[in-house]
């Protein structure tokens, strides 16, 4: 049966939990919501929502699998492989597998957004 997590404002909803992300990572003031997922018993994606505090950052990271992301709020820096690139609200980004990316926020207010992956085992 599917699942709907009413959205309580603030980019906050009913039945999802936030976490840290993941708490071994070297990163900074980084948290996470599952929307969909291992919870739902999602087959074959994740959607999650990450925030990034002004300063923080996530962590440098490289995996098989690609990210497809959609910048909610606030302004950041996005590093694909030796690049960087700003990117603010409205923007979506494509980062490939295996590529080395990393998101930073940039600004003065929270640094938001969506992003799916594969369901992960």
């Amino acid at each position: 049966m599917g699942v709907i997590h009413r959205y309580r404002g603030d980019f906050d909803w009913e039945g999802v939990e936030v976490g840290r992300y993941p708490p071994e990572k070297n990163m900074k003031g980084v948290s996470v919501r599952y929307l969909f997922g291992p919870q739902e018993k999602a087959p074959n994606f994740a959607f999650r929502y990450f925030e990034v505090e002004p300063g923080g950052y996530t962590s440098l990271d490289q995996h098989a699998h690609d990210h497809g992301v959609v910048v909610q709020r606030g302004q950041g820096r996005v590093r694909l492989g030796d690049d960087e690139f700003d990117i603010s609200s409205g923007d979506a980004v494509y980062v490939p597998g295996d590529e080395v990316h990393q998101f930073h926020n940039t600004g003065d207010e929270p640094f938001g957004f969506f992003c799916v992956i594969p369901a992960l085992s």
